[in-house]
């Protein structure tokens, strides 16, 4: 720490020094006209000889990365937001005075500059200055100097920082917004209005999951940031807006992983008069779309590893993935006593209280869950599990209901709608009692919900997808952080 705040000393004594000499080191005049990358491709193919002839004057702006000072002369390179460029300052060129000036400037500093194009001796396309502007001076050193911006926690908390020095850090995000610009084109071009809902919810409803409080003084009255926007969603349906979506954050009360972090973004969509078979094939060529875009294929690869989004995709029941990954035949599975069995012989400790749906859901997690690499739409999940879900008319203890699986994590959810108010509010009362007897995740009673049922939503199929997943998956990205700006991480103690 002391090197490191005598170099922030010393340049706090340079931007003092050039205040005392009538230079501003936050200056705000200067206007860019021209971007490294417009340069590079207008003279991709001109050599030397024909940049000779070249009088057009480019003016840009950016951070300087690096430097190399040859006396009377030195080579920086600029970095804006489109790449770098190499930049050729002469004292010859630019004058004594604003010479002096660069003699001062550190990597870090933001600069303007004015120039013509030429080739050097190795043939790089660069910047001979003309005139040398600095707009802001930089008080704290660049990771390079201290052999780079390495350990992942202090790149996540100063990903500003971490987006300087790491340029394929930024080109991961500049992804996530091109995917979420298709999905939100995707569902554009197939009449879905975008719409926003309640962030803070006086139910927290629409999922199972603990939900963050907080508290209205005026209102005098808690509130909880939503664990999913999809009770506001399907009262726009019964309202008329036969299909909608948002795309925006959620916030869930829980652990903090590689794969989760408490505030998240999901795409969550309601198509009136369409059932969650419909939203498999609506899934399958949405995220086959964005990754023929985004990656140019739909055979991606993923830590190492092929995945195939080439439809159709697999489907298989929750019962069937049991069997088919685990070591318990479909008759036993059946047996409660057997399943649960079973689960006790992998390790998984539950009493016998424990539902027969629950029960599969988790033996579902346990054994075929990380097995399902493809693209998987696992389906049939039990009722007692899925509180909003349409009961299966065949059989009615299962739901329409999916979730696709890829990688070996889930990244979607969906089912036909539960629109029967007297079933609804059947299956709240249950939920209530799980939350009476200690279960933080169950679901709330919401009387309004009910009402709004009671006016009738039309059949209905809604589905959220986890955009930070699909843009890991898509990003070939390890871990949730890698892909969210700031995610959130424990208190340093400073």
């Amino acid at each position: 720490m002391e090197e490191l705040n005598e170099f922030v000393a010393q340049r706090m004594a340079k931007a003092d020094d050039l205040r005392q000499q009538g230079l501003n080191p936050y200056a705000n005049d200067f206007k860019v006209e021209h971007l490294s990358e417009q340069i590079k491709c207008a003279h991709v193919d001109h050599d030397s000889e024909a940049l000779e002839g070249c009088e057009q004057v480019y003016v840009i702006a950016g951070r300087i990365m690096a430097r190399r000072d040859f006396g009377k002369a030195a080579f920086i390179q600029i970095q804006d937001r489109k790449g770098r460029i190499q930049v050729y300052v002469g004292k010859n060129k630019i004058g004594d005075e604003s010479f002096a000036l660069f003699g001062k400037l550190d990597v870090g500093d933001i600069v303007g500059i004015s120039g013509k194009v030429f080739r050097t001796k190795t043939n790089e396309l660069s910047l001979r200055a003309e005139t040398l502007q600095l707009l802001t001076k930089s008080l704290q050193p660049l990771p390079e100097k201290f052999h780079g911006l390495t350990d992942v926690e202090t790149r996540y908390r100063q990903r500003y920082v971490d987006l300087i020095v790491n340029p394929e850090v930024g080109e991961v995000f500049k992804k996530r917004s091109r995917i979420i610009s298709l999905m939100r084109d995707f569902m554009q071009q197939r009449d879905f209005l975008e719409v926003e809902t309640p962030m803070m919810q006086p139910v927290a409803g629409g999922a199972t999951a603990r939900p963050f409080v907080t508290h209205h003084n005026t209102l005098k009255m808690d509130l909880f940031l939503r664990i999913a926007p999809e009770l506001y969603l399907k009262r726009l349906v019964v309202g008329g807006f036969d299909r909608v979506f948002e795309i925006n954050r959620n916030f869930r009360n829980e652990g903090i992983s590689i794969r989760h972090n408490p505030e998240f973004t999901m795409i969550e969509f309601y198509q009136a008069y369409a059932t969650y078979h419909d939203l498999m094939d609506l899934t399958e060529e949405m995220i086959g779309h964005i990754a023929e875009e985004v990656c140019g294929s739909r055979v991606i690869s993923y830590g190492g590893r092929e995945v195939d989004l080439t439809g159709p995709w697999t489907r298989l029941t929750v019962r069937e993935a049991i069997v088919q990954y685990g070591d318990i035949s479909a008759e036993d599975l059946e047996d409660p006593a057997k399943a649960l069995a079973y689960a006790r012989k992998l390790g998984l400790e539950f009493d016998d209280t424990i539902g027969h749906g629950k029960l599969l859901t988790e033996l579902f997690d346990e054994v075929a869950e990380p097995n399902l690499w493809h693209p998987t739409f696992v389906t049939e999940y039990p009722t007692e599990v899925s509180p909003l879900s349409r009961r299966n008319d065949e059989n009615p203890d299962v739901v329409d209901r999916f979730e696709l699986f890829v990688v070996g994590r889930e990244l979607a959810n969906a089912f036909s709608e539960l629109n029967d108010p007297i079933d609804q509010r059947g299956r709240f009362v249950g939920q209530v009692a799980e939350k009476a007897a200690g279960d933080d995740e169950a679901h709330a009673m919401d009387e309004d919900y009910i009402k709004a049922l009671e006016y009738g939503l039309p059949p209905t199929a809604g589905e959220g997808i986890g955009v930070d997943r699909l843009v890991m998956l898509l990003t070939d990205s390890a871990s949730i952080r890698d892909v969210i700006l700031f995610p959130q991480l424990r208190k340093t103690g400073r």
